[in-house]
């Protein structure tokens, strides 16, 4: 059975504090307009530190007698199941795949190999590389798999350090796939590249 994760972040209808109020002030029309899905039903988007996923479903919930829409989304590799609250969506760091011109910034960041040298203890550079990671950007989860991959052929990266270089290899390597409509692993190859001597 496959799992499924719930987002939980305060509901648009929540009657408290100033976000409430204002939504309690705005017409049925003007909450139907804020809540109109950005994704459709068949199209990839990227959620962070899950990266591409795939908007299976758009359900609508009655809480507190609005209408509430959610996305519900199946990870590329994992099948993970995530819903998402679509008035949260871009919130939570929901986005579109990376266009080519991305892509092309993206490339021209992997190959800057002029970084500064990182002096800090590994479990503060991890804290650093994590919260960049769940950004869900594309450019700040490219810098943590060039800063990582140039690290580790200067020093032995810690066990957190190589799982999170995986990961956001794996992150980049899927997202450029699905965008490009070619196999992992000649993107792989093509990133690997950047780091040849």
């Amino acid at each position: 059975m496959t799992p499924i994760q719930v987002t939980s972040t305060s509901e648009a209808g929540d009657s408290s504090g100033t976000e409430g109020a204002q939504w309690r002030a705005l017409t049925p029309g003007e909450r139907l307009s804020m809540m109109q899905p950005q994704f459709n039903v068949g199209e990839k988007a990227v959620y962070p530190t899950h990266g591409v996923a795939e908007v299976v479903a758009l359900e609508t919930k009655v809480i507190e007698g609005s209408g509430m829409q959610f996305y519900h989304l199946r990870v590329a590799g994992s099948g993970l199941k995530i819903i998402v609250p679509v008035t949260k969506a871009e919130e939570n760091g929901m986005r579109p795949l990376a266009d080519n011109g991305m892509i092309d910034e993206l490339y021209d960041l992997l190959r800057d190999h002029e970084v500064p040298c990182d002096r800090q203890t590994w479990n503060r550079r991890y804290r650093g590389f994590m919260e960049k990671i769940r950004t869900g950007s594309l450019f700040e989860v490219g810098e943590v798999y060039r800063d990582l991959t140039l690290l580790k052929s200067t020093k032995n990266l810690s066990h957190g350090e190589r799982q999170m270089l995986q990961t956001a290899r794996n992150l980049v390597i899927r997202e450029l796939s699905t965008v490009k409509a070619t196999p992992e692993s000649v993107v792989a190859e093509e990133l690997d590249s950047m780091f040849k001597d």
